[in-house]
C-alpha cells in the first residue's frame, strides 16, 4: 500500500465516516423527538401545526372536514370524470368556494385559535370572549361545524342530483326500449288474430 493510499483510507475511517456517523446520529434524533405534525391532504397548509397543539375535538372536526373536502373536491372539480383535476376540466363556482374553504378560510381560523391559546394558554379554551358567550375553542368548532354541515349539504346535493341523472336515464331508455317492445307485441297478435280469420 502507498502512502497516499494509506493517508486516503486513514481520511475515511477517521474523518469522514465519525463526521457521517454524528450528523445521522443527529437527524435520527431529531426526526424521533420532532412533534407529530397534522396530515390533511385536501388541507395541506395545516401541515405545519403540531398535533399536540390542538383539542382533540378539533381535531376530529378537521378530519371530517378533510374526508368530506376530497370527496366534494373530486366531485365538483372534476368535470370531466376522468378521476383527477387537471386544466381539461370546467372550473365551478362549488368548486372554487369548496377550495377557498379547504385552502384559505380553515386554515386562517385554526391560525386564529392557535393565537389566542398562545397569548393566553388555556384561557382560549375556558374563558367567554368579550360580547359574546363561546370561548375561543367553541368559536373554532362553530366555524367547522358551519363548514361540515355545508359539506354535508352538498353532498347531499350532489347524490340526488347524480339520482335524478340515472332516474332520467332510466325513464329515457323505458321509452326508448319498451314501448317499440310493445308496439310488436301489439302487431304480432293483431296479425295473429287476421291470421285465423
Amino acid at each position: 500500500m502507498t502512502q497516499v493510499t494509506a493517508m486516503f483510507v486513514m481520511f475515511i475511517l477517521y474523518g469522514v465516516l465519525p463526521v457521517a456517523g454524528i450528523y445521522l446520529g443527529y437527524r435520527g434524533i431529531k426526526k424521533v423527538t420532532a412533534p407529530k405534525m397534522l396530515e390533511y391532504e385536501a388541507m395541506p397548509q395545516l401541515g405545519y401545526i403540531p398535533e399536540k397543539s390542538l383539542p382533540n375535538d378539533v381535531k376530529t372536526a378537521l378530519t371530517q372536514i378533510n374526508t368530506k373536502g376530497e370527496k366534494l373536491s373530486l366531485i365538483y372539480g372534476d368535470t370531466n370524470n376522468d378521476g383527477k383535476i387537471d386544466d381539461k376540466d370546467t372550473v365551478t363556482e362549488t368548486y372554487i368556494m369548496i377550495q377557498n374553504l379547504m385552502d384559505k378560510h380553515i386554515p386562517e381560523a385554526v391560525a386564529d385559535y392557535r393565537r389566542l391559546h398562545d397569548l393566553e394558554g388555556t384561557r382560549a379554551d375556558t374563558t367567554k370572549i368579550k360580547n359574546s358567550n363561546v370561548t375561543g375553542k367553541e368559536a373554532l368548532l362553530e366555524v367547522l361545524g358551519t363548514i361540515n354541515i355545508q359539506f354535508d349539504d352538498l353532498l347531499n346535493a350532489s347524490y340526488h342530483q347524480d339520482g335524478q341523472k340515472l332516474l332520467v336515464t332510466n325513464r329515457y331508455l323505458q321509452q326508448r326500449f319498451n314501448n317499440p317492445t310493445q308496439d310488436n307485441t301489439v302487431q304480432v297478435l293483431q296479425t295473429t288474430h287476421l291470421d285465423k280469420e
